[in-house]
């Protein structure tokens, strides 16, 4: 269905339903009424993306996400509620297993993107300031090393968020607390961070013992194998680099019969819908998504429509959420294998 078609159906010019549509000024009231009614009994749709091109804006944001993620995922929820009350869209570009992050970039910048909204991206920093200059990019939950960035940054300081973890544990009595890490990169680099300050700060450095992980599931059930399969005694309590390598833990712990907390007191991270279930109850340091998307966006529209030419960062502080899978420590006893 065709815009002239709606102005055959009312008797008036294009141009005149036009103005109607975008509730431009002119029509009467009772025109707008007669064209607004005749385009709803038609099925008329606008081309949004013709009108856009016309007026030489897409307001769309890219948004660059790990599919795998429900982080991520509550994070886009997020972002739709929030650009929408700016007169902006979102074109998500995923990353996957065979899917990288440059690549969906790419797509992105094909999509005629005005801006970039990154979750969690990967690259070098230079990377990212580099992409700046090509349009305005907001990286979310990721530090930047340079100051001032080269780029819009919002995020969680998750130095702190680990060591609120380990806080919490070490007010329970434990000591033996060891980490789940999830590799290179600047986020897991963080967090690792904030885990050996704070064991330093409780004066249990010599007790630092970093574990081999990664991002999903597997990482984590992988780790708690290694653990049991070692023969040595169990640490009190782990700190995981997220929530979904925490459930990996989990998942072994149980499957082996190991008690949770009662055995071994488990943390994650991000705090998202997984760790809120009640049949995982699982205490995690959380990301209030809602203000992380609210500043990222708040800082695209101030780029794109007010003009704003330099770059700031926004960190926030994080929360810890306790539940199930933590507590006391337990009271020396012989390995468990």
């Amino acid at each position: 269905m065709r815009l002239e078609d709606v102005a055959e159906a009312v008797g008036l010019s294009p141009a005149s339903v036009s103005l109607v549509l975008r509730g431009a000024p002119g029509p009467s009231a009772a025109t707008r009424e007669k064209v607004l009614e005749a385009a709803t009994r038609l099925g008329y749709r606008p081309d949004r993306t013709a009108s856009l091109l016309a007026r030489r804006r897409s307001r769309l944001i890219g948004v660059l996400m790990d599919v795998r993620s429900t982080f991520h995922a509550q994070l886009v929820e997020d972002l739709h509620d929030t650009v929408e009350k700016h007169g902006y869209d979102l074109v998500l570009a995923t990353i996957t297993r065979s899917r990288g992050e440059r690549r969906a970039v790419e797509t992105l910048l094909d999509s005629r993107c005005e801006a970039l909204v990154l979750l969690g991206p990967d690259a070098r920093d230079e990377e990212l300031a580099a992409l700046d200059r090509q349009l305005p990019v907001v990286a979310v939950s990721r530090r930047v090393g340079t100051d001032p960035p080269g780029l819009d940054v919002v995020r969680v300081a998750d130095d702190a968020g680990v060591g609120e973890a380990v806080a919490h544990l070490t007010g329970l009595g434990h000591r033996d607390i060891a980490y789940l890490d999830a590799g290179p990169g600047a986020i897991p680099s963080e967090r690792r961070r904030g885990y050996q300050r704070a064991m330093r700060a409780a004066g249990l450095a010599d007790r630092e013992r970093l574990l081999r992980g990664g991002y999903d599931e597997s990482t984590g059930m992988r780790a708690a194998r290694e653990l049991l399969e070692s023969g040595d005694e169990l640490p009190t309590a782990i700190v995981a680099f997220n929530d979904r390598s925490a459930v990996g833990l989990l998942d072994v712990f149980s499957r082996s019969g190991v008690d949770v907390p009662g055995r071994v007191s488990v943390v994650g991270y991000d705090d998202d819908q997984l760790a809120r279930l009640a049949h995982v109850g699982l205490t995690s340091v959380g990301q209030d998504t809602r203000r992380l998307t609210e500043h990222a966006v708040a800082a695209v529209v101030e780029r794109l429509d007010g003009g704003r030419t330099t770059h700031r960062e926004v960190v926030l502080p994080p929360y810890l959420a306790v539940r199930a899978t933590t507590g006391p420590p337990r009271s020396a006893g012989k390995p468990v294998g």
